[in-house]
């Protein structure tokens, strides 16, 4: 993650006063520490990666940066097997960083997530270039270019692209 990307996440999430976050790729917790920074003190951060070990590793990155055990949640498993035991409009941001062949399942579950005025993003949507290459693109990218039409086009959302890092999809989701 870039720093630019990493500070976009961090105002989001202090923009939003976020005291519920839920991540999708936990990562090395990179995305996770900039989340945490911009939530609220008391805020919680719900974490969800397919390798245990990148959990692992997150939560010594987390206590490193000084946060307290409680302010992460770290449940391991596919993302779309673990999104649907969330409480339905309990989450002021979700983050999704995780596999863009499932970017389409997780904006449906971030609807369902998301009280009113929480927001949405997505990493990497600009996949290198390639999404406004007119070229014929991998099933990846194919599906990238799916999401930027299916949040331009809903009624849900309110999107905006940051061209920070690959690329930031935000969208706030109305009232």
């Amino acid at each position: 993650m870039s720093p630019g990307t990493g500070g976009a996440l961090r105002l989001l999430a202090a923009t939003a006063d976020a005291k519920a976050v839920a991540e999708i790729g936990t990562g090395t917790g990179v995305s996770g520490i900039y989340l945490l920074l911009g939530m609220r003190p008391d805020g919680v951060l719900t974490t969800v990666d397919l390798q245990p070990e990148r959990q692992q590793f997150a939560k010594t990155a987390f206590r490193a940066a000084g946060f307290a055990g409680n302010r992460a949640r770290f449940i391991p498993g596919r993302a779309l097997d673990v999104l649907p035991r969330l409480a339905d409009g309990g989450y002021d941001l979700v983050f999704c960083d995780g596999d863009r062949l499932e970017y389409l399942d997780y904006l449906a579950e971030s609807l369902r997530l998301l009280r009113p005025g929480g927001l949405v993003c997505f990493e990497g949507v600009f996949a290198d270039g390639r999404t406004v290459d007119s070229g014929a693109q991998p099933a990846e990218v194919q599906r990238v270019r799916e999401l930027l039409r299916a949040v331009r086009e809903s009624q849900e959302f309110v999107p905006s692209l940051l061209p920070v890092g690959d690329g930031l999809l935000c969208a706030v989701r109305r009232g």
